[in-house]
């Protein structure tokens, strides 16, 4: 990269360490030129506004994310493997984030109310995971592995509901075993989703125990 390439990017990666722990409310020009040791006309330099700044961390926070969770798991195969690599991967980058914070999750509460080009970026990343989500279950359907009535939108819905509720547990509250409630809870809606039990065992982590029907 080019100089001035690499000193964006040096900022950018300043900023979203900055957003992860504070918010992207708590990102300003001021406070990443002090973090940086830049003066604020040149963190203003390479962008231009607190808005500009605040989008462009979305942006990257969604690269970083889809490098480490949505491209490993698309080399899956179609189906339930594909569809339990990226519920595992999206679980992995929650655990490590306990300690800073999901900007998806963070960034919903700081903004969920208050409508313009920052909230349209974040929402518009976070569909775009979702769909992306959402069309492997899809094919977990046309792959005969989820039976043919499933609703992809709801069990997209039950499985992210697990994503948030470890971010709340595990975060928040500090309570140990999230993560394994949360692979178990996975585990749990793959089976009552499944064409088979035997499509369902075969796709299970060995990580997630099975869960007692009751």
């Amino acid at each position: 990269m080019q100089k001035g390439q690499q000193t964006r990017a040096a900022i950018l990666d300043a900023a979203l360490g900055l957003a992860s722990n504070m918010g992207l409310e708590g990102l300003s020009i001021g406070a990443l030129a002090e973090v940086t040791g830049m003066s604020k006309s040149g963190v203003f330099a390479h962008f231009g506004s607190r808005e500009e700044l605040q989008i462009s961390v979305i942006k990257e926070y969604h690269a970083k994310f889809e490098e480490e969770v949505f491209f490993p798991a698309i080399r899956e195969a179609r189906g339930l493997p594909r569809v339990r690599a990226l519920f595992e991967n999206w679980v992995k980058r929650v655990a490590v984030e306990i300690d800073s914070g999901c900007i998806y999750i963070s960034g919903a509460v700081e903004f969920d109310d208050r409508p313009g080009p920052v909230r349209d970026a974040l929402a518009g990343m976070v569909k775009a995971w979702q769909a992306a989500m959402e069309r492997a279950i899809r094919l977990a359907i046309e792959t005969g592995h989820l039976r043919t009535d499933t609703d992809p939108s709801q069990m997209l819905f039950e499985v992210h509901g697990l994503i948030l509720a470890l971010h709340h547990d595990a975060r928040f509250l500090r309570h140990p075993g999230a993560v394994e409630r949360a692979r178990s809870g996975f585990a749990r809606i793959v089976r009552d989703y499944a064409a088979s039990p035997e499509s369902a065992e075969a796709t299970l982590s060995p990580l997630a125990p099975r869960a007692a029907h009751r």
